[in-house]
């Protein structure tokens, strides 16, 4: 399948990982890649060290392009931003706030740019900037939200823009992929999937709350602090929709109990501390696979849709 993101990026597939802090390393990402996608290295707040080591790592597992995705709302966003230039990163994804002063310098080393946006506005400015694509992303993604939903902000920031775009947000199979380029994308970017994956290092815990999740087992919490995510419903993420709800959490308080909650559910599995975050889509994932199969799978529902 030729569009004009898998020419712009150099890869078979229009697939591309979703950046997930503390999960998205470099066995996830080169799986990915090797399997005809791009994958992605998430750069979050990552000290320079670590993310170096996984893209010198991610190199040794893969020839394919492969990426980086960067938290711009990270205290160390500018050193993360020189290191994509000094380890000649392929493409650079960025979420949390506007990459436009780092954009030239990504575009004279050859870096292809591609912010995630949840509105059109954002989108226009991002072309303006000089952005190669954009990853319309909605609301029923995983981790941080905007509050448009997919099916609405894809088709609104395609007609407002030249430039190509990427669905992303409760894409899970290829008939998400088929609709996805109905609403005029040419690519779509896929998080939750890859999370039961058997090349995603999570915790076997984490794994399990996909694989049994049902179609109403996902919950927003953190509206009133600015920064909404979406998680799996757990005892955990239950009493912080609750403290939101009837006040007994005040958003000072949320910040705090939630501080480090993402690394406790990813690395230690611990439902009681920790945030499982993942899109509503997880109630259609009823397995592991290769990463491989899984994309193999993807393009072979979304091709015979597109042809029929």
């Amino acid at each position: 399948m030729k569009t004009r993101i898998t020419e712009l990026l150099g890869c078979q597939y229009p697939i591309i990982q979703g950046g997930m802090a503390w999960i998205a390393e470099h066995n996830l990402a080169a799986a990915v890649s090797n399997a005809g996608g791009i994958g992605l290295i998430a750069g979050g707040s990552a000290p320079i060290d670590y993310l170096r080591e996984q893209i010198r790592l991610c190199k040794e597992k893969t020839d394919k392009p492969f990426g980086v995705n960067i938290m711009l709302m990270s205290p160390n966003a500018e050193d993360l931003a020189q290191l994509c230039i000094d380890e000649k990163v392929v493409v650079v994804t960025t979420g949390a706030g506007n990459p436009g002063k780092f954009i030239p310098a990504w575009k004279e080393a050859g870096i292809k740019v591609i912010p995630v946006i949840p509105s059109v506005a954002l989108a226009k400015r991002m072309e303006r900037a000089g952005a190669d694509a954009v990853v319309a992303e909605g609301t029923e993604s995983g981790g941080h939200i905007g509050e448009n939903t997919t099916m609405c902000l894809v088709p609104q920031v395609v007609d407002a823009l030249e430039i190509p775009v990427i669905a992303a947000g409760g894409i899970a199979d290829g008939r998400g992929i088929a609709a996805s380029f109905m609403l005029g994308a040419e690519g779509v970017q896929i998080g939750t999937r890859f999370l039961a994956s058997e090349e995603c290092q999570i915790h076997p815990t984490f794994k399990e709350l996909v694989v049994k999740a049902k179609d109403t087992d996902s919950v927003v919490t953190g509206r009133y602090t600015g920064h909404p995510c979406r998680n799996i419903k757990t005892k955990f993420s239950k009493m912080l929709a609750n403290g939101e709800k009837d006040g007994s959490l005040t958003p000072e308080q949320f910040e705090e109990v939630t501080l480090g909650s993402l690394r406790k559910a990813v690395q230690d599995g611990n439902l009681e501390e920790g945030s499982f975050l993942c899109g509503a889509i997880a109630g259609m994932i009823n397995d592991v696979k290769p990463c491989e199969a899984i994309v193999k799978e993807l393009m072979e529902q979304a091709e015979r849709l597109l042809k029929a």
